[in-house]
């Protein structure tokens, strides 16, 4: 995104535009008038990454217009980060600038922050690092109060540690989050409590079990669970059920049952196509729970044939969406055993043209 789009005078109008394309989209299955939760207009981008551009002694951040990728723009602010992130940005670049160890050959600078202002930089290498390098930048993060993470090629050096932990609070109720580097997380936090207080309230009349894919590090598991008897939660990144195994165990939840397997291959358990050893890892087997909810979070593609195969058998669907194309295509399916009951925009992309979606659907009665 150009930052000559960032236009906090306009924000009402451009959200407004967005919805309007949203609605019209999902029109034809027949969506009621949707909850709309805002963004802060700046200062909302919990993640930032950068090329680090090399002209002689100067170093500069730049990005590249979709347009123009092999001319680099630098960028001296972006307001767009949150205050954590924008406040390292210029202290971090002058002190790399100055240090040769630290800045030969480093071709990109990543930010991880949190809400409390607890940041980690990814500085990424054409170069193999070494004790020298090592040296440098455990000065340069205790300098700055942060964790450094430096990576090359099949190398990773952690200084500090390589995750932030962030601290949520839903209805009241506070979620802390281990959020790794490199691995995915919502990037504005503020619109996501929003996500996951929608969810929460969509669960509430809800009864019995849940089935979750797609389930990340936990950022909607963690509260789910205290509206459902049990929380089967499934996710394929091995970086993502590492921190969700985390983030259950340090919230004290004991009713989330975390399995790694692919959203195919849970397709494939719930028809019984397939037994998988890792399921033998829950209380019970897994047709004796009754799991009449699930919750999707799927990628941008949606959900593939076999998933949505298998979705189509709940009672209720809990969908949360980040590309609404896909979605229509999905509802165009489901639509003719479901119907959406409940549906939000939750604007986690100011001055783009990306919106995400919630929908619940339930199934139609005879």
């Amino acid at each position: 995104m150009p930052l000559s789009h960032v236009e906090p005078s306009r924000y009402e109008s451009l959200l407004e535009e967005k919805c309007a394309r949203v609605c019209a989209l999902l029109a034809p299955f027949e969506a009621p008038s949707p909850s709309v939760f805002s963004s802060p207009t700046t200062g909302f981008r919990m993640r930032a990454e950068f090329r680090v551009w090399h002209d002689g002694d100067d170093l500069n951040y730049v990005m590249f217009r979709p347009e123009d990728r092999k001319t680099p723009v630098a960028i001296n602010a972006f307001p767009i980060a949150c205050p954590a992130i924008q406040n390292l940005m210029p202290t971090l670049l002058s002190r790399l600038q100055s240090n040769e160890p630290l800045r030969s050959r480093l071709f990109q600078a990543e930010f991880l922050s949190t809400l409390s202002g607890e940041t980690l930089v990814t500085l990424v290498y054409h170069r193999k690092l070494d004790d020298e390098w090592q040296a440098q930048a455990l000065s340069l993060a205790e300098s700055l109060g942060i964790s450094i993470v430096g990576r090359s090629r099949k190398q990773k050096c952690v200084v500090g540690q390589d995750f932030v932990t962030e601290t949520l609070l839903v209805n009241g109720a506070k979620f802390t989050y281990q959020q790794i580097e490199q691995s995915f997380t919502q990037p504005n936090a503020t619109v996501n409590t929003h996500m996951i207080e929608w969810a929460c309230a969509q669960s509430k009349a809800q009864r019995g079990d849940l089935l979750e894919v797609y389930c990340g590090n936990g950022n909607f598991t963690l509260p789910l669970a205290q509206h459902y008897d049990t929380v089967i939660a499934t996710e394929l990144s091995k970086t993502s059920v590492r921190a969700a195994n985390q983030n259950i165990a340090d919230n004290g939840i004991a009713n989330v049952h975390l399995i790694r397997l692919s959203a195919e291959e849970v397709s494939e358990a719930m028809r019984g196509d397939r037994e998988f050893r890792r399921l033998k890892a829950l209380p019970k087997p897994l047709e004796e729970y009754a799991l009449n909810t699930i919750f999707v979070d799927p990628p941008r593609a949606g959900l593939d044939e076999a998933t949505l195969s298998m979705v189509a058998q709940f009672d209720t669907i809990l969908y949360i969406s980040c590309n609404p194309d896909t979605l229509a295509e999905n509802l165009s399916v489901l639509h003719h055993t479901h119907c959406i009951e409940a549906f939000a925009l939750f604007d986690q992309f100011p001055y783009t043209h990306h919106m995400e979606c919630g929908v619940r659907l339930e199934r139609r009665t005879l």
